[in-house]
């Protein structure tokens, strides 16, 4: 039985790659740096916007020469202004959302980008009212992959981690669903630092949203059966 369901964001419910991207390049630019190609930088996404552009530092700045606060407060600022400006929600993600929740399963957001960014591509995008519950990477002290995250998100919704899923297209996760005890589902379509989903073995990998809903929609409506079975039996025995 599945009552709730956290999901992440990049890569798994919006194609935000280049939108973020595009903050890159005008941080690059704006500290007299070359521009990179959209791909380089999106083989990057999957933990975190500070750690993608640790990385990319790492690689054009080896000697350090860049003031690395100056660059992660410039990248915000940059981010703020491309947030929500070319993201798109990925195939039927939006009815598939609502089948669940017509159905009573809880829904919450939880993602490593600053919440309010991580707001607006949801308003934009038109999934915000899918969600009774938006966590971003500045929400708690926490961050995914620590198990505090998804374990805190799924008491608000009055729920165990036995009874909870948590939907991603990265390793960060995965192991984010493993190590608080929920069930590790994938998508196979986001950013995972450029390497296959399919490699981090996820409990379950879908390859459309409307699978992801039957597959949930399915489990209900067999825990349904068995607790009904189970009312009957128990009702004949109390007869006999």
């Amino acid at each position: 039985m599945i009552d709730v369901i956290t999901l992440d964001l990049d890569g798994t419910l919006v194609d935000t790659g280049g939108e973020i991207a595009e903050a890159v390049n005008l941080t690059l630019v704006d500290f007299d740096q070359a521009p990179l190609p959209n791909p380089v930088i999106q083989d990057l996404i999957g933990t975190g916007a500070h750690s993608m552009m640790d990385q990319l530092l790492a690689r054009i700045d080896p000697d350090q020469q860049l003031d690395r606060d100056l660059v992660m407060a410039r990248f915000d600022l940059r981010y703020a202004e491309t947030a929500g400006t070319a993201g798109k929600p990925y195939g039927k993600v939006a009815e598939s959302l609502q089948r669940l929740l017509a159905d009573g399963v809880r829904l919450a957001c939880v993602t490593n980008k600053e919440r309010r960014h991580a707001q607006h591509v949801l308003e934009v995008t038109g999934l915000a009212d899918c969600f009774e519950l938006l966590v971003g990477g500045d929400t708690l002290t926490w961050k995914k992959p620590d198990p505090r995250v998804l374990q805190h998100v799924i008491a608000q919704l009055d729920s165990t981690p036995a009874r909870a899923a948590h939907v991603g297209d990265s390793i960060t996760d995965l192991r984010a669903a493993r190590s608080a005890g929920a069930a590790d589902w994938a998508v196979p379509w986001g950013y995972n630092s450029g390497r296959p989903i399919e490699q981090d073995e996820p409990a379950q990998l879908f390859r459309s949203w409307q699978q992801l809903a039957d597959h949930v929609l399915t489990l209900r409506r067999a825990d349904e059966l068995s607790r009904q079975q189970q009312r009957a039996l128990a009702a004949g025995d109390a007869a006999s």
